[in-house]
């Protein structure tokens, strides 16, 4: 949750992590690559000759479960380059034309609490086809320290494509709370948090000055 700052947490000097961690996020990084595929197919194609399935049961998954089979497959390959990376990626496609009332309500999430003032003012600009990009935290940073961790990994805050990746994937704030922060025209900073509590998926739209729990993921996309 949203919790008080405990004074001022120092932000840790770069490290070759950091360092490496930076030239991932920059906006000239590669996708996957028709060489990698190629290769998961040989692989996967190697893998299936030498499983002996049964043909006729396999025909009938091919045709009847095909687009969920390779769905499965894609997030196997997903969780696993996911968990080397430590960075959660999600392309999403975003309506630019919505309201930011009409971005929250489309994740079909409870609306645990909303300032109304804030989300008049919640940015709605932005590219509509975008990465948008999961990070965490080893330290309980405060709202100032979480720009400059936005700005480290050459990120900004789009409220609008992080709610478009929820409402893509409503299970990915399942296992911790994931938040968008940004600031109003008075320099306050505000946010966006996702959450499941009490077996209930829910967003929050608020302000606050005070710090941040190391167990959120913090999302944005390349500037």
């Amino acid at each position: 949750m949203y919790v008080e700052s405990c004074g001022d947490v120092p932000s840790p000097s770069p490290s070759k992590e950091d360092d490496a961690m930076t030239k991932i996020m920059t906006p000239s990084e590669n996708t996957i690559t028709a060489g990698q595929i190629g290769k998961i197919q040989d692989n996967l194609a190697a893998a299936l000759r030498k499983s002996g399935l049964p043909s006729e049961p396999t025909q009938e998954v091919i045709e009847t479960q095909g687009d969920s089979l390779i769905a499965e497959l894609v997030a196997a390959v997903r969780k696993r380059v996911e968990a080397v990376n430590k960075i959660i990626r999600r392309a999403v496609k975003v309506d630019r034309t919505k309201t930011a009332a009409e971005v929250i309500d489309a994740t079909s999430r409870v609306r645990w609490y909303t300032d109304e003032q804030v989300l008049a003012e919640m940015p709605l600009d932005g590219r509509e086809e975008d990465i948008v990009k999961f990070f965490e935290l080893d330290y309980d940073p405060t709202v100032d320290e979480l720009d400059r961790e936005y700005k480290t990994r050459i990120l900004r805050p789009d409220p609008a494509a992080v709610a478009q990746a929820m409402t893509d994937d409503p299970a990915l704030a399942d296992e911790r709370p994931v938040s968008v922060q940004w600031r109003n025209s008075k320099g306050h900073a505000c946010y966006a948090i996702f959450d499941r509590y009490g077996g209930k998926r829910d967003v929050r739209v608020d302000r606050g000055d005070d710090g941040w729990d190391r167990d959120y993921r913090f999302a944005g996309v390349r500037k």
